[in-house]
């Protein structure tokens, strides 16, 4: 359970997830990682290309600062302590506790996430100097996708976890791994 905990602390070390473009005119792909506080290129000034690019259709610049990237640290670091603290207690039922609501923290941080992705992609600005329709004569959104690869007029748009977000899988992981090593070694005892 406190290794579990611990791994929580991975994600000041490591980026959490990464959205890349790749198109003809980037065959390399150029992207950006996500970390708990902050964006950051994947290769060097691709941010700004993106932002250089997204302007001509009316999107918003890539955002520098986010709320979000006051309150996760905290909340990271906070459930880190807490997962060492039940982790000493021995208390098996707040392995899983602990579990559930990082899982319930997860599932707000991905629905987060969800929601700044779709207002990125689709609240754009009707002065743009390019605009894309569908077949009805709406707008083309350029959301990219929350989990996988998705195609946007010429670019695969991919959205994936990396390191941080495996050790924090991997961390959250272990905490049923040690609610169900301690209930038999518990029925062992009884």
């Amino acid at each position: 359970m406190i290794v579990g905990a611990l791994l929580l602390l991975a994600l000041f070390v490591f980026p959490l997830w990464n959205i890349s473009l790749e198109a003809p005119q980037y065959p390399d792909s150029i992207g950006m990682y996500i970390w708990i506080n902050k964006i950051t290129d994947q290769q060097p000034n691709d941010i700004k290309n993106i932002n250089l690019m997204n302007h001509y259709v009316g999107m918003k610049p890539i955002p520098e600062h986010m709320p979000e990237f006051d309150l996760f640290p905290i909340v990271v670091g906070t459930m880190s302590l807490l997962g060492v603290i039940v982790g000493f207690l021995g208390y098996r039922k707040l392995y899983i506790t602990w579990f559930i609501i990082m899982a319930i923290l997860g599932t707000i941080g991905m629905y987060d996430f969800y929601l700044w992705e779709y207002d990125y992609g689709h609240n754009l600005d009707e002065h743009a100097a390019i605009k894309f329709m569908d077949a009805k004569g709406e707008p083309l959104a350029y959301q990219p996708p929350l989990i996988g690869n998705e195609l946007i007029l010429n670019f695969v748009a991919r959205s994936w976890p990396v390191t941080g977000a495996y050790l924090l899988f991997l961390g959250m992981g272990l905490s049923v791994v040690a609610f169900f090593v301690d209930k038999k070694e518990d029925k062992a005892k009884g």
